[in-house]
């Protein structure tokens, strides 16, 4: 180092110094001769060294830099592990929740399907009980004196005439339709009966609506006795 370079050239002028006292100057000349050489050869070993040792702090410097940079390096990666971590979470969570709306969405359709099956299927059977009661239409017309009418909402209106004798004309009518549940429902009843709800019953279970138009219309009748 330069500290240890001070402290040899020190040494050497002592030695220099106590050498020629005792020497002469031929031994003295070639002292310095020597002197110069070593000289000479010491400083081309410190610019050596000292031109090494610089090197040797660029390299430190430049593999503190590499260091810092590797760190760096380090962290970003650490970093962008975490966030795709994250987003491969997030994706399993959607998958899962597609899954979810998938399955809910299906069950939604079978669903949809079995209640227009059902649907399908009451409208099916009544549009054939509306056509049994049609078939019936000139039946019940000829022997009971009944008119039936189709009105609104898929309904339809009996009207009974020549039951009371005193006016053949007068009409007695009851609306009947076809609920959700595909069962015979009177809506109305002019004049009202109070045992229509029991044939309404009485025609659900039989299913003999030939039985539920003739009770109607005995009703009927004996009401127009009192």
């Amino acid at each position: 180092t330069e500290d240890e370079i001070i402290s040899l050239e020190r040494e050497m002028k002592e030695f220099w110094t106590k050498l020629k006292s005792i020497y002469g100057s031929e031994q003295i000349s070639q002292s310095l001769a020597l002197r110069d050489s070593y000289k000479e050869s010491i400083k081309v070993l410190s610019e050596k060294w000292s031109k090494k040792l610089k090197e040797e702090d660029l390299m430190i410097d430049k593999i503190n830099e590499y260091s810092n940079e590797i760190l760096h390096q380090s962290q970003r990666i650490s970093e962008n592990q975490e966030r795709l971590t994250e987003i491969k979470s997030n994706l399993t969570q959607e998958k899962e929740k597609n899954k979810g709306l998938t399955d809910s969405i299906q069950e939604l359709k079978e669903e949809c399907e079995k209640k227009k099956e059902i649907i399908s299927s009451k409208n099916k059977a009544a549009m054939e009980r509306v056509e049994r009661l049609c078939k019936c239409k000139e039946l019940f017309e000829e022997r009971l004196g009944l008119e039936i009418r189709r009105i609104h909402n898929e309904q339809l209106q009996f009207i009974f005439r020549h039951i009371d004798h005193k006016d053949p004309d007068k009409p007695y009518v009851f609306t009947l339709s076809i609920n959700e549940q595909g069962d015979y429902e009177v809506t109305s009843c002019i004049p009202p009966l109070d045992c229509i709800a029991e044939f309404q019953l009485k025609v659900r279970e039989t299913n003999n609506f030939s039985a539920f138009v003739a009770n109607i219309r005995k009703a009927f009748a004996d009401l127009s006795h009192k």
